[in-house]
């Protein structure tokens, strides 16, 4: 397993005693074609819960699973440990809480060199547990609430800003660099925009199919779309740039409810009325469109949903712009990873 035949999957995590074994069966046994072969490489950042023993028992009866530390113990850290010790001439990034097609990696390979892209992945297929992770699941695969991503559209094939998860050629981290670790979310989003401001290209296939385990509770969801919100404005500051549409709207619209909230205290509640009547026909909306296409079942919660991605987003945009304004720094209780 060398040079121009190996395929590195590297994959980080922490305290995932209840998922580990089963996310190690589902790579291992990927089918490539010859004469590729894999590897997986996982950084565990610092487990308490039974994850490390899991995986060095593991990795005592398969040769191809190799166990590195994470000390920092966030995601950018623990994936550049495990580029640091990947062999293969091809990385694939994976994620503990998704599931994979057999031919995933297989497509990956095939995406890169049909598209001759510096970076490729599938779309963002979520598929949740119990009530509220399945209304999570709903609302996270809509286009519409996300504000019309192609990582939403399952049939979507072509260049786009960002992908989910991610397969690379080893030259694309040898020419970009890797993972900025200074960021605890959207180290994804500023690697690959790094490639496209780079001159590089980030492609998206249908092929590549997989399936995302969401967060299966409000308070869980509110704090990842919170974390998701605070670290773009430091992409933003790092390269300079304007965010996307989609990115600044949550962030304009939390701001400008505030605005409205002092003057309804100050004796004029006609803009906070107006803004609240407005987005909340709005999310109903949003709500019904997304229960039509999964279940009505779901409805009564969606709104819910709905209101905590973009409120829990915007507000966090809010703090990391003051924060990467005023500390250069993001703050403690926004570097605790959610899950």
């Amino acid at each position: 397993m060398a040079g121009e035949q190996l395929v590195s999957i590297i994959v980080p995590c922490r305290n995932e005693a209840a998922h580990i074994d089963a996310f190690c069966a589902d790579a291992l046994r990927q089918s490539l074609p010859p004469p590729w072969a894999l590897e997986l490489i996982v950084a565990d950042g610092g487990s308490d819960d039974g994850t490390r023993q899991r995986l060095q028992a593991l990795a005592a009866t398969e040769p191809r699973l190799r166990v590195v530390d994470n000390p920092a113990h966030f995601v950018a850290a623990g994936l550049n440990r495990a580029l640091a010790v990947a062999q293969g001439s091809v990385i694939v990034r994976m994620d503990v809480h998704t599931r994979y097609a057999p031919d995933y990696v297989a497509q990956c390979l095939a995406a890169l060199q049909r598209s001759g892209a510096d970076n490729v992945g599938g779309p963002w297929r979520a598929e949740g547990v119990g009530s509220w992770g399945r209304a999570i699941a709903a609302a996270f695969q809509s286009r519409w609430v996300a504000g019309g991503v192609h990582s939403r559209d399952l049939t979507y094939e072509g260049e786009v800003d960002t992908v989910y998860l991610g397969c690379w050629p080893r030259a694309s981290f040898e020419r970009f660099g890797g993972f900025d670790e200074t960021l605890v979310r959207n180290q994804d989003d500023e690697h690959n925009l790094r490639i496209v401001l780079g001159g590089g290209r980030v492609w998206q296939s249908r092929a590549i199919r997989s399936t995302y385990r969401p967060r299966d509770s409000l308070v869980a969801l509110w704090r990842q779309w919170q974390q998701y919100g605070y670290w773009k404005p430091f992409v933003i500051k790092k390269h300079g740039r304007a965010a996307a549409l989609r990115h600044r709207v949550p962030g304009l619209f939390v701001a400008a409810l505030g605005l409205a909230g002092l003057a309804a205290l100050a004796g004029w509640p006609l803009p906070l009325a107006v803004l609240v009547a407005a987005y909340g026909g709005l999310v109903l909306a949003l709500s019904v469109a997304v229960a039509a296409v999964s279940s009505w079942a779901l409805l009564w919660r969606l709104p819910l949903v709905v209101a905590a991605q973009h409120l829990g987003y915007g507000i966090g945009t809010l703090a990391g712009h003051w924060d990467a304004w005023r500390h250069g720094r993001g703050r403690e209780r926004f570097a605790r990873l959610t899950r």
